[in-house]
């Protein structure tokens, strides 16, 4: 190779595949927005490229991948903390979003929630949120890689009327976005408690035949899972595997109450599991067992929920809260290690997306989807280790560059597609008509 579109030299780089690997003084080669090789640098030197960038104390890994959000929630970051997950649900969120959620409310609390994440190192997200399709064309202005899940209910809402009317809209929505090479779409029914069984096995049933993801909170608290043995006579998860809803192309969230059944029934189906550390301590819903998934070989990959219940959307503090996490509850310092933690937050999130082929690590062929960590200042001095430095140092604000398919879509954090003053603004705006309305209430 003698020419290239993109050659990034950098200090380290961590391509997650092989596992816990890192390169020193070796640098990326992108061609057609793929990459085309990783070499060391005496020979990426000699490649004629469009753009070159020499960022010899930085380590490139692969962007990272949030497996589940609601990014029109980051407008209600704040709004109603140190609650539980029901009260504060049907006390302070639902109203809220009774109130105000429409277009423009998905369309600026997206804009918000991207530009975070770009700026934190996130190049993919999962979202499952009202107004999916002005979810997904914010995303593909912002040149964001976005999986989305539309919600569906059995009960109205801004979008949608009853479970067939949300499933025919994101069907249509389905359709719309086939062509994108950033946008995926997928089925999010909400969960077990807003979807009925009848409705569920609809979902099941499409999704079976058109091979699409499908998205669901589970066994997010103990309490949910108790009230549906009492309602039921089983568990939610097993009434999904009765209803054909288990699988390779399912992603349940938050999984805190499993018992050793549970994990051999999701090892069995190959069901993918996305543990959101930071919004289930906030809101006090339990646990979720990753050492026991692990063990069992189930997928776990990582989310930070909403900016409403986190409150960030910083997959680097979700990695090393995860990290920390599982080594608290199962009492063993060696549980987790960081190179773990780096796939949940990469690779594991690529396969629970079925994107596997496509992102989640820096291999040839994959798409160019990489950002760039600033690794000089005291916070990651000295270096003995850097993918040590990634997961238990490095706080997001050391992401200087990202891109995405080969776009450069943030360069030394400054972001190349989004006005982030007038995001900025409007999402002041936003904050003194919430409050206004709550203050009404």
């Amino acid at each position: 190779m003698t020419r290239a579109s993109v050659v990034i030299h950098a200090g380290w780089i961590v391509p997650v595949v092989p596992h816990g690997e890192v390169l020193s003084e070796h640098s990326i080669v992108v061609a057609d927005g793929h990459i085309a090789a990783l070499l060391p640098r005496a020979e990426a030197e000699n490649i004629d490229a469009a753009e070159v960038y020499r960022l010899h104390d930085h380590v490139l890994l692969p962007g990272l991948i949030n497996c589940h959000g609601h990014a029109g929630m980051s407008l209600l970051r704040g709004f109603a903390d140190d609650q539980p997950l029901m009260p504060w649900l049907q006390e302070h969120i639902w109203p809220a979003e009774g109130a105000h959620v429409g277009e423009e409310f998905v369309a600026d609390g997206t804009e918000l929630a991207i530009a975070e994440m770009l700026r934190s190192g996130t190049t993919t997200f999962s979202d499952m949120y009202f107004f999916p399709n002005v979810c997904a064309a914010t995303a593909q202005r912002a040149g964001m890689r976005c999986q989305i899940t539309f919600p569906v209910f059995d009960f109205p809402t801004a979008w949608g009327r009853d479970a067939d009317d949300y499933i025919s809209k994101g069907l249509a929505l389905r359709d719309e976005c086939k062509h994108s090479q950033l946008i995926s779409v997928g089925f999010g029914p909400h969960a077990p408690y807003t979807v009925c069984e009848e409705n569920l096995a609809k979902v099941a049933t499409y999704a079976a035949e058109l091979d699409t993801v499908v998205h669901i909170h589970l066994h997010e608290t103990s309490a949910e899972v108790l009230q549906a043995v009492e309602a039921t006579g089983e568990r939610p998860l097993d009434t999904l595997n009765r209803l054909g809803l288990l699988g390779p192309r399912t992603q349940c969230v938050h999984m805190t109450d499993l018992g050793a059944q549970d994990i051999t029934l999701l090892a069995e189906t190959g069901t993918h599991v996305v543990h959101c550390p930071l919004s289930n301590m906030k809101l006090a819903s339990g646990t979720c067992p990753v050492n026991a998934l692990q063990r069992k070989g189930v997928n776990v990959a990582l989310g930070t929920d909403s900016a409403a219940s986190n409150n960030s959307l910083n997959l680097f503090v979700e990695m090393q809260m995860a990290a920390l996490l599982a080594k608290l509850s199962s009492q063993d310092a060696a549980a987790l290690p960081a190179a773990d933690a780096l796939a949940m937050a990469t690779i594991n999130g690529a396969r629970a997306m079925g994107l596997h082929d496509k992102i989640g690590s820096l291999e040839t062929g994959k798409l160019a989807d990489v950002i760039a960590v600033d690794l000089s200042g005291p916070e990651t001095q000295p270096l003995h280790h850097p993918l040590s430095h990634l997961v238990y140092a490095c706080n997001g604000s050391q992401v200087s560059h990202s891109w995405i398919g080969g776009e450069l879509v943030m360069r030394e954090r400054r972001l190349t597609r989004i006005d982030l003053d007038a995001v900025l603004q409007r999402s002041r705006a936003w904050q003194q008509r919430i409050a206004e309305s709550a203050g009404a209430r």
